[in-house]
């Protein structure tokens, strides 16, 4: 038995997180090791709390600790306006902008043939049932300038049509561009010169 085989373990995991490959998964599972009673132990606490309570957001589909959300309980939040996404990493690029203060729609993906993934899949059906039960005036399709996020937003458009007004982020985002990677000044210019669909 190896003595370094749960660390091996550990640095093999944190090796698959996003935008971590093996080499800087060792250097910050060294760093956690060397800094174990300020950052280790404190992370493995948070970890294990997050693991218990993180769900999704009943309404919207947001990740949080609670059935609802902040944003879809908040006040001062306008309502009628929902900003659909695709992910939940695409909801929170959009909160760090600041830009965007009415509510949010996460549809767990985009419709795709290759993968089987159609609009029964997606939140789609839950978004219609927002539309008509929120009193939803503008409904602002901000999903990723691919192939699968245009055709995405073009059925979306299509389903609702005649019930309110569909506009898409404008100028600022680049084709195949990911709303994760994108800067609050980009965001901001694209939600502020978004366009009718």
């Amino acid at each position: 038995m190896s003595s370094t085989r749960d660390i091996d373990a550990l640095i093999e995991m944190m090796a698959k997180l996003p935008g971590l490959g093996p080499r800087s998964a060792r250097r910050a599972v060294l760093q956690l090791i060397r800094k174990r009673a300020l950052q280790m132990e404190p992370l493995a606490d948070l970890m294990t709390s997050v693991a218990a309570t993180a769900c999704e957001c009943r309404n919207c589909g947001n990740i949080g600790t609670q059935p609802v959300c902040d944003i879809c309980l908040s006040n001062e939040r306008a309502t009628g306006q929902i900003c659909v996404v695709e992910d939940v990493g695409d909801l929170w690029a959009m909160e760090r902008s600041g830009v965007f203060k009415g509510r949010y729609h996460v549809l767990g993906g985009t419709l795709s043939a290759l993968d089987a993934i159609g609009p029964e899949t997606l939140r789609i059906p839950k978004l219609s049932e927002r539309v008509e039960s929120e009193e939803v005036t503008e409904v602002i399709l901000a999903l990723n300038a691919t192939v699968d996020g245009l055709t995405t937003a073009h059925y979306i458009a299509d389903q609702l049509d005649g019930r309110c007004r569909i506009t898409s982020l404008a100028q600022g985002v680049p084709i195949g561009g990911e709303l994760d990677y994108l800067d609050d000044g980009t965001i901001t210019a694209a939600l502020n010169a978004r366009r009718e669909v």
